[in-house]
Protein backbone atom coordinates (compact mmCIF):
# COMPACT_ATOMS: atom_id res chain seq x y z
CA UNK A 1 0.00 0.00 0.00
CA UNK A 2 1.39 3.56 -0.94
CA UNK A 3 2.22 6.03 1.77
CA UNK A 4 2.32 3.50 4.78
CA UNK A 5 5.30 3.24 6.30
CA UNK A 6 6.82 1.83 9.35
CA UNK A 7 5.55 3.08 13.26
CA UNK A 8 7.70 5.00 14.68
CA UNK A 9 8.23 3.78 18.27
CA UNK A 10 7.52 6.13 21.50
CA UNK A 11 10.03 6.33 24.41
CA UNK A 12 8.88 7.97 27.25
CA UNK A 13 11.92 10.27 28.94
CA UNK A 14 12.49 12.22 31.98
CA UNK A 15 15.42 14.16 32.77
CA UNK A 16 16.48 15.90 35.70
CA UNK A 17 17.13 19.45 35.42
CA UNK A 18 19.26 19.52 38.64
CA UNK A 19 21.27 16.86 37.86
CA UNK A 20 24.80 17.77 36.52
CA UNK A 21 25.70 20.57 34.90
CA UNK A 22 25.09 20.37 31.08
CA UNK A 23 22.32 22.44 29.21
CA UNK A 24 19.33 20.18 29.44
CA UNK A 25 17.40 22.31 26.94
CA UNK A 26 20.18 21.38 24.12
CA UNK A 27 20.41 17.60 25.49
CA UNK A 28 16.67 17.61 24.70
CA UNK A 29 17.21 18.46 21.27
CA UNK A 30 20.45 16.67 20.62
CA UNK A 31 18.66 13.52 22.13
CA UNK A 32 15.31 14.04 20.19
CA UNK A 33 17.55 14.46 16.75
CA UNK A 34 19.44 11.11 17.64
CA UNK A 35 16.09 9.24 18.63
CA UNK A 36 14.29 10.52 15.44
CA UNK A 37 17.41 9.23 13.19
CA UNK A 38 16.66 5.56 14.56
CA UNK A 39 12.79 5.76 13.87
CA UNK A 40 11.49 6.72 17.21
CA UNK A 41 9.98 9.68 18.53
CA UNK A 42 10.54 10.59 22.11
CA UNK A 43 8.26 12.65 24.67
CA UNK A 44 11.08 14.09 26.85
CA UNK A 45 10.26 15.95 29.90
CA UNK A 46 12.02 17.89 31.86
CA UNK A 47 11.44 17.51 36.18
CA UNK A 48 12.90 20.29 38.35
CA UNK A 49 12.58 18.31 41.53
CA UNK A 50 12.39 14.50 43.00
CA UNK A 51 8.83 14.82 42.97
CA UNK A 52 8.29 15.91 39.91
CA UNK A 53 10.89 13.33 38.54
CA UNK A 54 8.60 10.35 40.21
CA UNK A 55 5.34 11.86 39.02
CA UNK A 56 6.74 11.98 35.79
CA UNK A 57 7.49 8.19 36.14
CA UNK A 58 4.43 6.63 37.57
CA UNK A 59 2.68 8.59 34.31
CA UNK A 60 5.26 7.38 31.91
CA UNK A 61 4.44 3.62 33.85
CA UNK A 62 1.10 4.10 32.91
CA UNK A 63 1.75 4.74 28.92
CA UNK A 64 1.94 2.69 25.92
CA UNK A 65 5.84 3.16 25.38
CA UNK A 66 7.49 0.01 26.06
CA UNK A 67 10.72 1.89 27.32
CA UNK A 68 11.30 4.40 30.29
CA UNK A 69 14.49 6.50 30.11
CA UNK A 70 15.56 7.98 33.27
CA UNK A 71 18.14 11.05 32.84
CA UNK A 72 19.81 12.19 35.78
CA UNK A 73 21.93 10.82 38.61
CA UNK A 74 21.21 7.42 40.82
CA UNK A 75 18.60 9.03 42.65
CA UNK A 76 16.89 9.69 39.29
CA UNK A 77 16.94 6.55 38.10
CA UNK A 78 15.75 4.95 41.07
CA UNK A 79 13.14 6.86 41.01
CA UNK A 80 12.17 5.98 37.72
CA UNK A 81 12.68 2.83 38.27
CA UNK A 82 10.47 2.11 41.35
CA UNK A 83 7.62 3.35 39.28
CA UNK A 84 8.42 0.95 36.12
CA UNK A 85 9.63 -2.57 38.09
CA UNK A 86 6.31 -4.02 38.74
CA UNK A 87 5.06 -3.11 34.83
CA UNK A 88 6.13 -4.48 31.55
CA UNK A 89 8.55 -1.61 30.51
CA UNK A 90 12.18 -1.67 30.08
CA UNK A 91 14.39 1.00 31.58
CA UNK A 92 16.71 3.17 30.09
CA UNK A 93 19.62 5.50 31.34
CA UNK A 94 21.02 8.22 30.26
CA UNK A 95 23.57 8.81 32.95
CA UNK A 96 23.56 12.95 34.03
CA UNK A 97 24.76 12.75 37.67
CA UNK A 98 28.10 13.19 39.50
CA UNK A 99 28.57 9.59 40.36
CA UNK A 100 26.45 7.28 37.87
CA UNK A 101 27.49 4.56 39.98
CA UNK A 102 24.60 2.33 38.35
CA UNK A 103 25.33 3.34 34.71
CA UNK A 104 29.45 2.36 35.53
CA UNK A 105 28.54 -1.07 36.92
CA UNK A 106 26.54 -1.74 33.99
CA UNK A 107 28.90 -0.36 31.85
CA UNK A 108 26.70 2.34 30.13
CA UNK A 109 28.57 4.87 28.52
CA UNK A 110 28.70 8.33 30.10
CA UNK A 111 28.55 10.17 26.97
CA UNK A 112 25.17 11.06 25.92
CA UNK A 113 24.83 10.39 22.75
CA UNK A 114 26.87 6.58 23.48
CA UNK A 115 24.14 6.29 26.11
CA UNK A 116 21.34 7.13 23.57
CA UNK A 117 22.48 4.73 21.29
CA UNK A 118 22.48 1.87 24.22
CA UNK A 119 19.11 2.94 24.09
CA UNK A 120 18.16 2.44 20.32
CA UNK A 121 20.38 -0.57 20.23
CA UNK A 122 17.68 -2.56 22.22
CA UNK A 123 19.80 -4.95 24.29
CA UNK A 124 18.08 -5.36 27.81
CA UNK A 125 19.90 -7.62 30.74
CA UNK A 126 17.72 -8.28 33.90
CA UNK A 127 19.10 -7.24 37.24
CA UNK A 128 18.37 -7.33 40.74
CA UNK A 129 17.22 -4.62 43.15
CA UNK A 130 17.53 -4.19 46.30
CA UNK A 131 14.36 -3.40 48.66
CA UNK A 132 14.27 -2.21 52.62
CA UNK A 133 10.50 -1.99 53.71
CA UNK A 134 8.85 -1.79 50.76
CA UNK A 135 11.42 0.64 48.97
CA UNK A 136 13.83 -0.15 46.37
CA UNK A 137 17.37 0.50 45.58
CA UNK A 138 19.70 -0.16 42.78
CA UNK A 139 22.80 0.29 44.78
CA UNK A 140 22.77 0.20 48.15
CA UNK A 141 21.19 1.19 51.44
CA UNK A 142 23.19 3.18 54.56
CA UNK A 143 22.63 3.82 58.05
CA UNK A 144 24.67 5.85 60.64
CA UNK A 145 27.02 8.42 58.92
CA UNK A 146 26.17 8.69 55.45
CA UNK A 147 22.48 9.15 55.96
CA UNK A 148 23.66 12.25 58.31
CA UNK A 149 25.99 13.54 56.19
CA UNK A 150 23.54 13.75 53.20
CA UNK A 151 21.10 15.20 55.28
CA UNK A 152 23.95 18.47 56.45
CA UNK A 153 24.92 18.92 53.01
CA UNK A 154 21.24 19.65 51.83
CA UNK A 155 21.09 21.79 54.91
CA UNK A 156 24.22 23.42 54.08
CA UNK A 157 22.95 24.01 50.41
CA UNK A 158 19.83 25.15 51.69
CA UNK A 159 21.32 28.18 53.61
CA UNK A 160 23.65 28.85 49.95
CA UNK A 161 26.38 26.61 49.93
CA UNK A 162 28.07 24.94 46.52
CA UNK A 163 27.36 21.40 46.72
CA UNK A 164 31.18 20.01 47.17
CA UNK A 165 31.43 23.33 49.71
CA UNK A 166 28.12 21.87 51.11
CA UNK A 167 29.83 18.98 51.60
CA UNK A 168 33.25 19.70 53.00
CA UNK A 169 31.02 21.13 55.71
CA UNK A 170 28.80 18.43 56.08
CA UNK A 171 31.98 16.17 56.85
CA UNK A 172 33.33 18.40 59.45
CA UNK A 173 29.60 18.98 61.28
CA UNK A 174 28.94 14.93 61.10
CA UNK A 175 32.49 14.04 62.32
CA UNK A 176 32.28 16.37 64.96
CA UNK A 177 29.52 14.57 66.31
CA UNK A 178 30.74 11.22 65.38
CA UNK A 179 27.43 9.52 66.53
CA UNK A 180 27.08 5.80 66.76
CA UNK A 181 24.15 3.79 66.21
CA UNK A 182 23.29 0.79 68.59
CA UNK A 183 21.82 -2.25 66.33
CA UNK A 184 20.80 -5.90 66.41
CA UNK A 185 21.06 -7.79 63.09
CA UNK A 186 19.47 -11.22 62.35
CA UNK A 187 21.48 -12.76 59.29
CA UNK A 188 20.30 -16.42 58.27
CA UNK A 189 19.57 -17.18 61.28
CA UNK A 190 22.23 -15.36 63.37
CA UNK A 191 21.96 -12.35 65.97
CA UNK A 192 24.73 -9.61 66.16
CA UNK A 193 24.15 -7.02 68.72
CA UNK A 194 26.89 -3.91 68.26
CA UNK A 195 27.58 -0.61 68.20
CA UNK A 196 28.09 1.35 64.91
CA UNK A 197 28.86 4.47 63.31
CA UNK A 198 28.34 2.87 59.58
CA UNK A 199 26.32 -0.02 58.02
CA UNK A 200 25.78 -0.22 54.45
CA UNK A 201 24.04 -2.68 52.67
CA UNK A 202 24.69 -3.16 48.54
CA UNK A 203 22.83 -4.86 45.95
CA UNK A 204 25.36 -7.55 45.21
CA UNK A 205 28.62 -7.25 46.46
CA UNK A 206 30.55 -4.46 46.40
CA UNK A 207 34.67 -4.60 45.41
CA UNK A 208 35.98 -2.58 49.28
CA UNK A 209 39.34 -2.72 48.29
CA UNK A 210 41.73 -1.08 45.93
CA UNK A 211 41.00 1.41 43.54
CA UNK A 212 38.51 -0.70 42.76
CA UNK A 213 36.48 0.10 45.77
CA UNK A 214 33.22 0.91 45.02
CA UNK A 215 32.53 -1.50 42.45
CA UNK A 216 30.24 -3.77 40.88
CA UNK A 217 31.43 -6.98 38.97
CA UNK A 218 28.02 -8.35 38.68
CA UNK A 219 24.51 -6.98 39.23
CA UNK A 220 22.43 -10.65 39.06
CA UNK A 221 23.76 -13.20 42.09
CA UNK A 222 20.92 -12.85 43.67
CA UNK A 223 22.01 -11.44 47.13
CA UNK A 224 22.37 -8.37 49.56
CA UNK A 225 26.24 -7.55 51.00
CA UNK A 226 26.44 -5.97 54.25
CA UNK A 227 29.38 -4.18 55.49
CA UNK A 228 29.88 -2.87 58.82
CA UNK A 229 31.94 -0.94 61.21
CA UNK A 230 32.32 -1.88 64.45
CA UNK A 231 32.76 -0.01 67.53
CA UNK A 232 35.37 2.18 66.58
CA UNK A 233 36.31 6.00 67.02
CA UNK A 234 37.55 8.69 64.21
CA UNK A 235 40.94 6.94 64.19
CA UNK A 236 39.59 3.63 64.06
CA UNK A 237 37.62 4.78 60.58
CA UNK A 238 40.80 6.45 59.26
CA UNK A 239 42.49 3.13 59.43
CA UNK A 240 39.63 1.27 58.20
CA UNK A 241 39.83 3.71 55.14
CA UNK A 242 43.60 3.11 54.31
CA UNK A 243 43.34 -0.74 54.62
CA UNK A 244 40.08 -0.59 51.78
CA UNK A 245 42.68 1.59 49.93
CA UNK A 246 45.82 -0.56 50.32
CA UNK A 247 44.60 -4.04 51.43
CA UNK A 248 43.05 -5.91 54.37
CA UNK A 249 39.98 -4.22 55.07
CA UNK A 250 38.20 -7.82 55.62
CA UNK A 251 40.56 -9.21 58.18
CA UNK A 252 40.41 -6.38 59.83
CA UNK A 253 38.59 -6.76 63.65
CA UNK A 254 36.40 -3.72 63.40
CA UNK A 255 34.80 -4.58 60.01
CA UNK A 256 32.64 -7.30 59.37
CA UNK A 257 31.43 -7.94 56.15
CA UNK A 258 29.04 -10.68 54.74
CA UNK A 259 26.59 -11.68 51.70
CA UNK A 260 22.94 -12.89 52.68
CA UNK A 261 19.41 -12.75 50.95
CA UNK A 262 17.79 -10.82 53.68
CA UNK A 263 18.98 -8.90 56.83
CA UNK A 264 16.71 -7.72 59.55
CA UNK A 265 17.94 -4.41 61.28
CA UNK A 266 16.31 -3.29 64.46
CA UNK A 267 17.37 -0.17 67.00
CA UNK A 268 15.72 1.73 69.96
CA UNK A 269 15.25 4.56 67.43
CA UNK A 270 11.58 5.02 66.36
CA UNK A 271 12.72 6.69 63.18
CA UNK A 272 15.57 6.65 61.16
CA UNK A 273 17.79 8.18 58.77
CA UNK A 274 18.15 5.55 55.81
CA UNK A 275 19.65 6.16 52.52
CA UNK A 276 19.10 5.06 49.23
CA UNK A 277 20.59 5.70 46.00
CA UNK A 278 22.05 8.46 48.02
CA UNK A 279 18.38 10.39 48.65
CA UNK A 280 17.33 9.87 52.89
CA UNK A 281 13.97 9.24 53.81
CA UNK A 282 12.97 8.12 57.93
CA UNK A 283 11.62 4.97 58.61
CA UNK A 284 10.63 3.08 61.75
CA UNK A 285 12.23 0.13 62.35
CA UNK A 286 12.96 -2.43 62.06
CA UNK A 287 14.57 -2.64 58.67
CA UNK A 288 13.61 -5.52 56.31
CA UNK A 289 16.17 -6.01 53.84
CA UNK A 290 15.87 -8.39 51.06
CA UNK A 291 16.91 -8.91 47.45
CA UNK A 292 14.37 -9.09 44.55
CA UNK A 293 16.12 -11.33 41.73
CA UNK A 294 16.56 -10.21 38.13
CA UNK A 295 13.15 -8.28 38.98
CA UNK A 296 14.51 -4.92 36.77
CA UNK A 297 14.70 -5.07 32.85
CA UNK A 298 17.62 -2.60 31.53
CA UNK A 299 18.30 -1.29 28.22
CA UNK A 300 22.63 -2.36 27.99
CA UNK A 301 25.59 -2.26 25.47
CA UNK A 302 25.57 -5.63 24.04
CA UNK A 303 28.85 -6.73 25.50
CA UNK A 304 27.48 -6.73 28.73
CA UNK A 305 24.57 -9.09 28.62
CA UNK A 306 25.04 -12.11 31.19
CA UNK A 307 26.50 -15.24 29.05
Amino acid sequence: MRGVGKVKESIEVIINVGSGADDKKEMRLRLAEILAASNRTANISLARSGEEVGELARRAARSDSRIVVAGGGDGTINAVASAVIETDKTLGVLPLGTLNHFAKDLHIPLDLEAAAHTIVAGHTTQVDVGEVNGHIFLNNSSLGLYPRLVHEREKQQRLGSRKWTAFFWAVIAVLGRYPFLEVKLSVEGKDLSTRSSLVFIGNNEYEMESLNAGARSCLHAGRLSLYMTRDTGRLGLVRLAWRALFGGLRDDKDFLALCSKEVWIETKHRRLRVAMDGEVTMMQPPLYYCIRPLSLRVLVPVENEPK
